[in-house]
């Protein structure tokens, strides 16, 4: 079981993204194994017996092709996701952060639920989030993103904590909505995406240096500081995502937002002596230079939690759409976590910007992200790291320990071949 230290180091960085606003709320990371307290203050059982059975697992099987590496456990760790994470309402609970739940949450459930082909899921993770996530003023919506947080006000209700949206929350929602348009049939999924892919353009872009478009991590006010800086986090940068958005969403250029995420990850890995992304960065609007944030802020730049899924995503956009930037990308900014592997058999969690280790211990989460992009270019590689890290730490269904939602998802994620997903969720309209 991770220490604790590992689970608040892994949400510190969100959780205070967007403080000058909201304040800081401190949070509990006790857990509940096989419970979770509701909105009305009753205790409900995650473990949901109708979305449990052998006809399902059938079902999940033949979503993933034969020749799928890892097939079985795929299915078998999907099931014990929905069993132990998903309440019947549809609602995906952190157990590490006082068993709240973010848009990310659902998110990453929609997105899974669509690549294995689970119906059920998707419609309630995906009502669950419309139904209690709208960001709202005065009771009325003002878009149709999702706020980032929900869980236990203070006044013991239960309700949006942080209104503010998480641009990577939104994305993969956007993401899964298309995909799940695509392989069920129902256009009514395609009608969100457009609507919500109009409220991010709106809301979580912005002209940046030389008239350049750049992504957000949400809204301008909590990640511009003041006229000549903007605050970026490279691992919700989603190349693969934009390309799909613009098959389907013809009014805004999305494909210049491919452009300036390259910029964005190959100029801000420069930070790091060793070429590694960080987890936040900023960016001087006047010179265009990438700046390390000031060791007095909340978000620091440094390799950690968030960082490791730029590997995922920038290995899905070469391997979906043999992106060349992605590749160099990929074969650049690895180089010194290969050879902290080969030299150690070993990754630490955090690294600073001259390459030194910050913790002892390790991060399931990261191997899962890194083997993605090894897949890619370092095959053996790969094959080590899920041998000798990645599989070992899969017992009974769940990764890690009981409590450990992100590990879950990034490591489902991870070990889900990017071939798997079929060329139909792929395709132009």
């Amino acid at each position: 079981m991770k220490t604790l230290m590992v689970l608040r180091m892994r949400h510190f960085p969100k959780i205070v993204a967007i403080i000058s606003l909201l304040g800081l709320c401190s949070c509990n990371f006790g857990y509940s194994v096989v419970q979770s307290q509701t909105p009305n203050n009753k205790i409900s059982v995650v473990e949901n017996p109708t979305l449990t059975g052998g006809e399902n697992a059938s079902v999940f099987l033949a979503a993933l092709p034969e020749n799928t590496t890892n097939r079985d456990l795929l299915v078998d760790s999907w099931q014990s996701y929905r069993q132990r994470f998903i309440q019947d309402d549809g609602r995906v609970i952190d157990y590490e952060a006082s068993d709240r739940s973010t848009s990310e949450g659902q998110a990453y459930a929609m997105l899974r639920a669509v690549l294995i082909n689970d119906l059920t899921t998707f419609e309630r993770t995906l009502k669950w989030g419309e139904n209690n996530l709208q960001r709202k003023e005065n009771g009325k919506s003002v878009d149709s993103l999702w706020a980032w947080k929900w869980g236990r006000l203070a006044d013991g209700s239960w309700g949006p904590i942080d209104k503010n949206f998480a641009s990577d929350g939104d994305i993969d929602a956007v993401t899964a909505l298309i995909f799940a348009y695509r392989k069920w049939k129902r256009p009514e999924y395609l009608e969100l995406a457009k609507i919500k892919l109009r409220d991010l353009w709106e809301h979580s872009t912005i002209i940046g240096p030389k008239g350049k478009r750049y992504l957000l991590p949400g809204p301008d006010e909590a990640f511009v500081p003041n006229s000549s800086t903007l605050h970026l986090n490279p691992s919700y940068l989603a190349p693969y995502a934009f390309r799909i958005f613009a098959q389907v969403d013809k009014e805004r250029d999305w494909l210049s937002l491919v452009e300036s995420s390259y910029e964005i990850l190959e100029n801000s890995s420069k930070l790091s002596n060793v070429g590694l992304p960080s987890d936040w960065v900023a960016l001087d609007i006047p010179t265009g230079k990438y700046q390390v944030l000031p060791q007095s802020s909340k978000i620091q730049t440094l390799y950690s939690f968030d960082a490791y899924r730029v590997w995922w995503r920038v290995a899905l956009d070469a391997a979906w759409f043999d992106s060349e930037p992605a590749r160099r990308y990929l074969k650049t900014s690895t180089k010194h976590l290969q050879k902290v592997w080969r030299q150690t058999s070993r990754l630490p969690a955090r690294i600073d910007l001259q390459g030194k280790s910050l913790v002892d211990y390790e991060a399931t989460s990261q191997y899962a992200m890194f083997y993605v992009a090894m897949r890619l270019i370092e095959p053996k590689l790969a094959n080590e790291i899920l041998r000798r890290k990645i599989l070992p730490e899969y017992k009974q269904g769940i990764w890690d320990d009981y409590s450990a939602y992100y590990t879950q998802n990034l490591a489902w994620l991870g070990l889900l071949p990017a071939e798997a997903v079929s060329k139909e969720l792929l395709q132009k309209n």
